[in-house]
């Protein structure tokens, strides 16, 4: 059985490309929902089970975190992935592991409240509070 459709992190976005742009810079030329491509790289001397990933454009964008790689390399036959979104750590992609094309998750809508009233009854005009009346206040 086939694993569900899953978000992965893409880390490594900080370092330098060999050749092109920055990771950085085309993290952000990637538009949600384009593909990307995961490539082995078994002769990376800090890890021969990493798994990097290439935009549509063929540069490369950052890796698969290390912790999975051992297995997403052993379903790289059948993984399809796109590009989901840029994140303050590198991107995120949207990746299948049955053939099918991914399809991008729908976001929640984020719940916005109204603030909660002042608990200490003071409103925006009087901010900063007053300091009370005490006994040394004529000192």
């Amino acid at each position: 059985m086939a694993r569900p459709p899953m978000s992965i992190a893409v880390v490594g976005a900080g370092y330098p490309n060999k050749r092109g742009p920055t990771r950085r810079f085309e993290i952000a030329m990637c538009v949600p929902g384009e593909s990307v491509e995961l490539r082995r790289e078994p002769k990376n001397p800090a890890d021969s089970r990493a798994i990097g990933v290439y935009s549509e454009r063929g540069i490369q964008i950052g890796y698969v975190p290390a912790e999975q790689a051992q297995w997403i390399g052993g379903q790289l036959a059948v993984i399809r992935a796109i590009f989901q979104r840029a994140d303050t750590f590198g991107a995120v992609i949207r990746a299948t592991f049955d053939g099918s094309t991914p399809v991008l998750p729908v976001e929640k809508p984020v719940e916005r409240r109204a603030p909660a009233s002042d608990p200490d009854g003071y409103g925006d005009d009087d901010w900063p509070p007053r300091e009370p009346k005490d006994d040394f206040s004529s000192i």
